[in-house]
């Protein structure tokens, strides 16, 4: 049974390139409707103006922060999605380069905690054989390892998020095995139940139904679920077997009332953060979440 503490923490908010690229004071006056909010800010694909890398600086990270704050805004994630088994070393080196950065300066944006997914042996993220190879494990390893390291440094937590199929961390045991290896406070995930489910179902044509569902969300939360420091929410259909999962939040089959129940037992104080948000429904899709939670303790 949650307890009160844990239901009235949980923190709905977005994913703030959702709604668009543009500059931040209208992102803030944006986004302001739903305040207080928390989100998650990826700055190459939110803003429309935003520094080269080798270019951020304390004093741009604070002035985002305090636009933000004037809106009653905050950053939960900042999103720096690299692709760290990049077959090119140099360009490896560089993505993992501009992560670093992000974690050097991510206090100053009064944030902690800076994600990325795995990626694949195409540079583009898209399947590669390869990609769950060994090799390529160990690859992402030491990508992993060097961003860890720096972020011990700063005081930073470095974000995975698992995604089934095509990239290197597509599993809960995968996601696990990598916690195992990098053995440090600083490495965090940031969990997708959707990103997990595979492409192809295994459950029968119409994907898990809400037991099944319930039992996956357990099966992350057991093995992983003192690591997951943010949640992404989205939803999903399979269609003879094969899923869509790029939908808005309660658009789909997703058990939402089953996933925000364990959360409010596990992680009461987290951020949910919705994804494929849209404009004219995010409203009331905030609404329904959150008379949703309401009815899980």
């Amino acid at each position: 049974m949650p307890s009160p503490y844990t239901l009235l923490m949980m923190q709905f908010g977005f994913r703030a390139h959702d709604f668009g690229r543009m500059p931040i004071e209208r992102l803030a006056r944006t986004l302001h409707v739903f305040a207080p909010v928390t989100i998650q800010l990826a700055l190459t694909k939110a803003l429309d103006a935003y520094p080269d890398a080798g270019q951020l600086s304390p004093g741009y990270a604070r002035r985002i922060r305090k636009v933000l704050e004037s809106h009653d805004i905050d950053i939960a994630v900042l999103g720096c999605y690299i692709n760290p088994v990049h077959p090119d070393d140099q360009l490896l080196d560089r993505a993992l380069a501009r992560f670093e950065e992000h974690l050097v300066f991510c206090a100053d944006f009064g944030c902690r905690l800076v994600g990325t997914e795995t990626g694949s042996c195409n540079p583009d993220g898209s399947f590669h054989p390869e990609t769950a190879s060994e090799k390529t494990f160990d690859r992402l390893t030491r990508s992993v390892e060097r961003l860890v390291r720096t972020a011990e440094k700063f005081g930073a937590l470095v974000g995975i998020e698992p995604v089934a199929d095509t990239h290197v961390i597509g599993s809960v045991a995968s996601m696990a095995r990598l916690l195992a290896r990098i053995d440090s406070p600083n490495l965090r995930v940031i969990h997708d139940p959707v990103n997990l489910l595979p492409s192809a179902s295994p459950f029968g044509p119409e994907g898990p139904d809400g037991n099944q569902q319930r039992s996956i969300f357990l099966e992350a939360f057991d093995a992983i679920g003192e690591k997951i420091a943010a949640v992404h929410l989205k939803d999903f259909t399979y269609h003879e077997g094969i899923k869509s999962a790029a939908l808005p939040a309660l658009t789909g089959h997703m058990d939402v009332p089953a996933l925000l129940s364990i959360i409010s037992e596990r992680k009461g104080g987290i951020d949910i953060l919705l994804e494929n948000t849209q404009m004219d429904t995010a409203a009331l899709t905030l609404g329904a979440l959150k008379r949703m939670a309401t009815l899980v303790q």
